[in-house]
């Protein structure tokens, strides 16, 4: 209902009691600093267990206004808390969306930004913080400034994504916006074979094999597959279609999101018994196609929630709010979750998604598998996530001279000897997932549960620039490391005092 006048004037104020709340810190008596938010709001799965050391907290809770869409530069000025439901309400009837729109309707921009988000079209787009125009963002010494990939700050441009927070507080990003269409063209094609004929299946289903990745005659608008047992799999492409196409006679016009409609998965899985099929989705429905059933994590938590009585008759309920669930769990409901459930997501490259998927039913059996490529950019200087080196030589399927194509490998779900009452040791498949990544050149986004030392952190993440930032930027001493916020298990007050000494002397991590 504000103008965005209105919005603008009050982010300005609030930006105003950031910076006069920085000040009433006392660095040698108050702890690190830290926003006020409650971890049960997070989304991520792992503990926010470094809120209860002692610590300054900093309310960012009013950061969550749309501030400007601006049609000319093709771009959105938003604040960390807008989430990408509300978002996409106020720009696709605008036939624009951002280009990338991550599933589940509660991430939000600055956890995407300072985390992990990536979509469907992230194999063109790359992933959510590289959409990114520029931050605004509150330093440790009070000042505010606006990073770019070409001014002043561009080294702090290249390191915030990823680092959670610990360079500074984000109050506002400016991010790429593409025009779209109202419809959704989207093909289902099931593939049966083994894992690593699957994985092939989806690699042809968005890589050209001559190469010609960048040619949109051969590459669809958004990409994702689903791999449902070790045999069979749908690989789902993407094209936006306009409304007088989508409404030709003869064509499937299925609006998804309706309450009580199938869950999206076991809609797309049908296509295993009926073959391939064109269908046409409202656009905004597809953008939050998993929401409703949290990707297949719904089935667990109502395991009656997908059957037609209970949709019909309760389906607008769903899907129950995962801040709502996390601050009604309690100590053994979350224990449970560390120990005997996975909420992993595996970035490697393109062409080890078959290795990849082998090692999930191997070590963890857990179905069904969502896969969704997006390109890592080769950029002006090394971030924490970046590319094999000399992969622009080897031109493999998918990749470009700029960007190397990775995929996610997403294991969401209660892993196979759970489910059949075995023994199953949650915290050591992890351990063994994150190795193998280290030596597959993968990366594992924080917001999930992680096992590895900071040693190991270290080696899986680049930390050059990082550093050089937390330094340079006075963020030493004032935000906790990355890796120390990441990390699980509780952190007491002591623990933050030695990290804060810590990170006063050398980086602690070694050079690749």
């Amino acid at each position: 209902m504000k103008s965005y006048e209105r919005r603008q004037k009050e982010h300005d104020e609030n930006v105003k009691k950031v910076l006069k709340r920085l000040k009433e810190r006392n660095p040698s008596k108050d702890g690190l600093v830290c926003t006020a938010r409650k971890p049960w709001i997070a989304v991520g799965m792992r503990n926010v267990d470094y809120k209860r050391a002692r610590h300054f907290e900093v309310d960012l809770s009013a950061f969550r206004n749309i501030l400007e869409i601006n049609k000319e530069r093709m771009v959105a000025r938003v604040e960390p808390l807008v989430n990408m439901g509300q978002i996409s309400r106020a720009s696709v009837p605008m036939n624009l969306a951002l280009a990338v729109v991550a599933e589940l309707d509660d991430l939000t921009v600055g956890g995407l930004i300072n985390g992990y988000g990536i979509e469907g079209s992230s194999h063109i787009y790359g992933l959510f913080s590289d959409t990114v125009v520029a931050y605004e963002i509150v330093l440790a010494d009070g000042r505010v400034v606006r990073a770019t990939k070409d001014n002043e700050y561009s080294d702090l441009f290249y390191a915030i994504p990823w680092s959670q927070g610990t360079l500074g507080l984000l109050v506002s990003a400016e991010i790429k916006l593409i025009p779209i269409k109202e419809y959704m063209r989207l093909t289902y094609k099931p593939v049966v074979g083994n894992l690593k004929e699957l994985a092939q299946g989806y690699i042809d289903s968005f890589a050209p094999r001559d190469g010609d990745q960048d040619n949109p005659e051969k590459v669809p608008d958004f990409v994702e597959t689903m791999i449902y047992n070790p045999t069979e799999g749908v690989m789902m492409t993407g094209r936006y279609a306009s409304k007088e196409e989508a409404k030709k006679k003869g064509n499937v016009i299925n609006s998804v999101g309706w309450w009580f409609k199938p869950w999206f998965y076991q809609h797309a899985q049908t296509a295993l018994k009926k073959g391939e099929f064109v269908e046409y989705i409202p656009t905004r429905e597809y953008y939050h196609r998993h929401t409703r059933c949290l990707y297949w994590e719904g089935k667990l938590i109502l395991p009656f929630a997908d059957q037609w009585w209970f949709r019909f008759f309760l389906g607008w309920m769903m899907p129950p709010k995962v801040s709502l669930l996390k601050a009604t769990q309690g100590e053994a409901i979350r224990n449970y979750y560390h120990e005997m459930h996975v909420i992993q997501d595996m970035l490697v490259p393109l062409y080890k998604v078959g290795d990849a998927l082998e090692w999930v039913d191997r070590e963890m059996e857990v179905y069904p598998i969502w896969l969704c490529p997006h390109k890592l950019f080769k950029l002006p200087v090394k971030t924490m996530v970046y590319p094999e080196p000399g992969f622009e030589h080897h031109r493999r399927q998918g990749d470009t001279y700029y960007a190397q194509m990775y995929t996610d490998v997403g294991v969401y779900y209660a892993p196979g000897p759970v489910l059949r009452g075995e023994v199953f040791d949650g915290a050591e498949a992890v351990r063994r997932m994150e190795d193998w990544l280290i030596e597959n050149h993968g990366f594992q986004p924080q917001y999930a549960v992680s096992e590895l030392s900071e040693k190991k952190f270290w080696r899986m993440f680049d930390a050059d620039l990082y550093e050089h930032c937390r330094k340079k930027y006075g963020a030493v001493g004032t935000f906790m490391s990355v890796y120390y916020k990441s990390k699980k298990g509780r952190k007491t007050e002591k623990e933050v005092q030695e990290a804060e000494q810590a990170h006063l002397e050398a980086a602690y991590a070694e050079a690749d």
